[in-house]
Order: C-alpha cells, then structure tokens, then sequence
C-alpha cells in the first residue's frame, strides 16, 4: 500500500512515528509537504501535483495539518477524497474542529458536557458577560489560538472587563468561558482511533500555570478512564466526524468537560505516557479501510 503523510516536518515525532509504524507494517510511505501541493482541477479528473510528480496510486493519506495551514491543508485533503483516496481526517471534519465556536455550539446540541461559555458581536454588556460564566475567575480564548496560546486566566471582574473591552476595541473574536477550579491546572487527553479509545494520559501543568499543554511544559501520566470520561470522548469525537483524533477533557464536580477535540493530536506525550503503539493502532486503521475503497478510473489518454 501506498501513504502518503501530509506533513511539513519529515523530522517531527509524530511524522517520523507514523512512518516507522507503515514502513514496519509492509508499505510504501511518502511525506508531504501539503503547502507544496498543486491542485489541478478540470471536469471529472482532479489530480494533485507534489512540484512536477503528479501523485497517482496513493492508496491513502495520513494528514498532519498544523492550525496556521487549516484553509490549504483542507483543500489539499479534499483534492484527494475527491480522486477516492482514503483519508484518516476527513475535510470537513477538520474544518469543523478548528472552529472553536461551531464545536462547542455541535457538543451543546449533543448534549455533551463543556464549560459554560459566553460568544457575542462585541457586546458592550460587559457584566452580563461575565455573570453568563458564573463570575470570575474566568477564562478568556481567542478564537484563533492553538496549544495554550491566546488563553488567558482573569482573577477579578476588574481585570476581566479591561481584557474583554481591549478584545472588542480590536476587534478580536474570544469566548469567554467559566473556569473549572477543581481541575487544579490538570486535564485528560484521550486518543482515539476508528470509535476506539487507544491511550488517555493526565496533563498537569506547571506550578501556577492553569494550561497543561505539553508543549509549555506541562507533565504527562497514564490514566484509567472512567465511564462517563471514556463515554464524552467517544461522543464528542463522532460529534466532529473524526476518527482519528485527541478529545481534551476535564474533570469537574459536575462530571467531565469536554474542552477541544483535536483533529491533529500529537503522538509523543501520548505514547511516553502510556508506553501504546499509538502510530501502529493509526496505520491498521489505514489497512482496513484503504483496501475496501474503490479506485477511481484513470481516464483514457486515446
């Protein structure tokens, strides 16, 4: 089988892991930068071009598409679905995940647990804002920040209506978001691949730092899910139409919460922490769903 894994470092953890794990398992693995695809388009017969190759027989794709390439990586993502190559990220479903707004407004409708959370148009009712999360202290997201970044805590109404105005001077889109203080700077991070949980980790983030990301030097532990925590992964995962992808969640007096689903989870923290295959679980995946697709016909050059 032939993978290709849309990548724009050929060096980073996850990329090289998933290459191991296809190599190992038998097949032929390309990565690619998708920023240097070219998508040729004419009636019946997309094709995509990696500089002067065009990129026949790819059986499937494995796409590692950073927040910053959202637009591109999903149009190169759909080029492909479109020539029937299998795709462990679907298009829309990556799009879906990368707008905070629609995800959360997709896990309301679900009836999944998350934290309460407060969008409008630049309302100048600061202090209905604010009572809409409970009070501070609150948390504040920029609609456009990714691993921890454009996340801010605010401890006093004070400095919660100064943010909140500074945002709506610029124009900025947040969320403005109740702060679950009993997590204690802590969250889960389920791994999930084809509806099936495959790793969970606990993150703790550094002393007096509320962010556990990893990449701002948060710490990693394997974890046994409960029900209820194993049950909101699961369903906040189908929720977004991802099969292979992270569902951040907290623990709260009131149960989990979840708060992201990633549609491109990174594989390092997750397999030190829980010592899985993460990589390989993701290629048997490919198998077993790249080998039923059907091809598309090549056209005739007669």
């Amino acid at each position: 089988m032939r993978i290709a894994v849309l990548s724009r470092n050929k060096t980073l953890y996850s990329t090289r892991r998933i290459v191991q794990s296809a190599i190992k398992r038998g097949h032929q693995v390309l990565v690619i930068d998708p920023l240097k695809c070219n998508l040729v388009m004419e009636k019946n017969h997309p094709q995509v071009y990696y500089g002067d190759h065009r990129l026949d027989n790819i059986d499937a794709i494995i796409p590692r598409i950073g927040t910053s390439i959202t637009f591109y990586g999903s149009a190169v993502i759909r080029q492909f679905e479109m020539m029937n190559v299998f795709s462990t990220v679907d298009s829309n479903a990556l799009l879906r995940s990368r707008d905070k707004l629609r995800s959360i407004q997709l896990l309301s409708r679900e009836g999944i647990g998350f934290p309460k959370t407060v969008f409008t148009n630049y309302s100048q009712r600061i202090d209905d804002i604010i009572e809409g999360v409970g009070g501070t202290p609150l948390i504040i997201k920029s609609l456009e920040g990714t691993q921890g970044l454009g996340v801010m805590l605010l401890e006093s109404k004070k400095a919660a209506v100064s943010v909140i105005q500074a945002f709506n001077s610029i124009k900025a889109r947040t969320m403005v978001q109740e702060f679950i203080k009993e997590a204690k700077g802590a969250d889960i991070r389920a791994f999930i691949v084809d509806g099936k949980i495959v790793g969970a980790m606990k993150r703790q983030g550094l002393p007096g730092d509320f962010r556990s990301n990893l990449h701002r030097g948060g710490t990693a532990e394997l974890i046994k899910l409960n029900r209820r925590e194993s049950s909101s992964a699961l369903k906040a995962a189908k929720t977004m139409g991802l099969d292979v992808c992270g569902v951040d969640l907290l623990q709260s007096k009131r149960g989990p919460l979840v708060l992201e689903v990633n549609s491109s989870p990174g594989l390092e923290g997750i397999e030190t922490a829980t010592q899985e295959d993460i990589a390989g679980a993701i290629i048997k995946f490919v198998e077993k769903n790249a080998a039923s697709k059907p091809k598309r016909k090549k056209r005739s050059k007669g």
